[in-house]
């Protein structure tokens, strides 16, 4: 069967600490797999948030680009604790973009996370409001 999974390459050796992070803050957050270079940096890293598994390691070299808002890790939660929670949590040491507001759809924010990974943040609405 084809998968597709989104990956995250690190520049700057923080995948671990990024995994450990994003895993402890999801209920569901497990790491699947996670692989060392003789230098302790990720070789290859697998996790899951949010039912979603994710892909990272610390790239061998640094590159001239990095992450983008462009691409990003769009969450929805099932309550305004968990939607508050996570981005207070990802917010910290972050670029909020969208601060967490009503923008005529609902709670929502964007923001970039500490590691400098996009995540869009939105409430499930009931379906009535799809």
């Amino acid at each position: 069967m084809t998968t597709m999974e989104p990956f995250l390459m690190f520049q700057y050796g923080e995948a671990e600490a990024a995994m450990t992070f994003y895993t402890g803050l999801f209920a569901d957050g497990e790491v699947l797999t996670l692989v060392h270079t003789p230098e302790g940096k990720v070789q290859q890293g697998v996790f899951r948030v949010a039912g979603q598994r994710v892909r990272c390691f610390d790239s061998p070299m640094e590159h001239a680009w990095d992450f983008t808002p462009g691409v990003s890790l769009f969450v929805t939660c099932d309550s305004r604790e968990e939607l508050e929670k996570l981005y207070a949590a990802l917010a910290e040491g972050g670029a909020p973009m969208m601060p967490l507001d009503d923008y005529g759809f609902g709670p929502f924010g964007f923001l970039a996370d500490r590691y400098g990974v996009s995540w869009q943040l939105a409430l499930d609405l009931p379906a009535d409001w799809r």
